[in-house]
């Protein structure tokens, strides 16, 4: 049984692979069914759509059988040590997939067992299999990463940190992120995405657009109140002026193929507008479908052990 709870994790051609996989899944259909005869569980403490609903679907396609819980539906709860919930866990499951709004040490906690595979859903920290997500939609329209501009916009949220990790460990994918004063990347992210790359990581962090270099060939944002959290500074809207994407920021920065990217759910009106989403450049949409493909690549890498 093999982990993924943070991408620093993978070795490039790890992580190569696994997007590859996701995108195959994607174009063919998921056949056969590798993981028959496997039982996968949900371990959800915080609300979730897609990433939910897209490791469900992921794990039937794949022939699993699966069983959810909820926040309180662990003895975790009750006083139970991460580490005896794992021993036990693993006597009667094969994966488990997890989302904490925590960081991710109770994640690794709960991956101390060998007989378990634990996958990590979304953590304060990163969300690596959204950026699993993002890089087979990027690698669905343009053939290869490799040479692609990608600007990241808005809160240097998870989903961020996780993209500035999946630009370190992919040759010749750059990665801009654009996060307003006081909401960026940690430092330690971005030091980790150099020390992943031996300092050749094509990762930048700027807050202001007019610090942005050249055209980009994808903008992405996200909700600016992670997991629906308020933040404690109740002006906090104002510290975003500038920073959503309309049709005005979208083609200062585009070139003739420039695409759209929102992980999603999105709140319209605040950091898109109604007219980039459903416009022409956006795939959002086909990036959600991208989830399920990638949590079947995660959860077949992790459980079955193929190989390139």
């Amino acid at each position: 049984m093999r982990n993924l709870i943070s991408l620093a994790d993978l070795t490039p051609s790890e992580l190569d692979r696994i997007v590859r996989r996701a995108v195959a899944f994607g174009r063919d259909g998921i056949v056969p069914k590798p993981l028959a005869g496997r039982q996968v569980g949900l371990y959800f403490r915080k609300s979730s759509t897609r990433t939910r609903t897209s490791f469900w679907s992921a794990a039937t396609r794949l022939g699993a059988d699966v069983i959810t819980f909820g926040p309180n539906e662990l003895q975790l709860s009750t006083g139970e040590t991460v580490e005896d919930t794992a021993q036990v866990l693993g006597q009667y499951l094969d994966a488990l997939v997890v989302r904490t709004n925590g960081d991710v040490e109770e994640i690794r906690r709960l991956g101390s067992s060998e007989d378990l595979a634990v996958v990590n859903a979304l953590s304060l920290d990163e969300h690596p299999t959204q950026a699993i997500a993002d890089l087979a939609t990027l690698t669905e329209e343009f053939g290869s990463l490799d040479g692609l501009h990608l600007l990241v916009v808005g809160e240097g949220n998870s989903s961020g940190a996780a993209l500035a990790l999946a630009a370190a460990l992919t040759p010749g994918l750059r990665v801009t992120l654009l996060c307003p004063r006081g909401y960026e990347v940690p430092k330690e992210t971005l030091d980790l995405a150099a020390e992943l790359s031996g300092d050749k990581a094509l990762v930048s962090q700027v807050v202001t657009a007019d610090e942005v270099e050249g055209l980009v060939d994808a903008v992405y944002t996200s909700r600016w109140q992670t997991m629906g959290v308020t933040k404690e500074n109740p002006d906090w809207i104002r510290d975003f002026d500038g920073f959503q994407i309309d049709r005005a920021f979208l083609d200062r920065f585009s070139g003739p193929r420039t695409v759209f990217l929102h992980d999603l759910p999105a709140v319209r009106g605040e950091e898109v507008t109604d007219e980039v989403l459903d416009g022409p450049s956006s795939r959002a949409w086909r990036q959600a479908h991208h989830k399920m493909t990638a949590a079947a690549a995660v959860l077949e890498w992790c459980v079955s052990g193929i190989q390139d």
